[in-house]
């Protein structure tokens, strides 16, 4: 499993991430990202909200609810061992 670090935009302390999957979209990335690596952690769905030429990815939590629940799909299909409630 692949962990990453994001600096978030007010320079706070950077904070890591285990990515459990990604997947495209209608041309956005997503990721499914967790803290830790056991079994049982909380999960987030990651959105990429930076343009094209963008020197690095920004990415946002995804917060509205049909936006949430149509990429948790996704990843429920992708991940079909992995139980994810949202």
């Amino acid at each position: 499993m692949e962990k990453i670090e994001f600096t978030p935009v007010d320079d706070a302390k950077p904070v890591s991430f285990f990515v459990l999957e990604e997947t495209r979209i209608n041309g956005i990335s997503y990721l499914l990202v967790t803290e830790s690596d056991e079994n049982g952690a909380e999960a987030y769905i990651l959105k990429d909200t930076s343009r094209d030429g963008d020197p690095q990815a920004q990415y946002e939590f995804v917060e509205e609810d049909d936006e949430l629940e149509m990429v948790g799909e996704i990843f429920a299909e992708l991940l079909e061992d992995v139980d994810i409630e949202f």
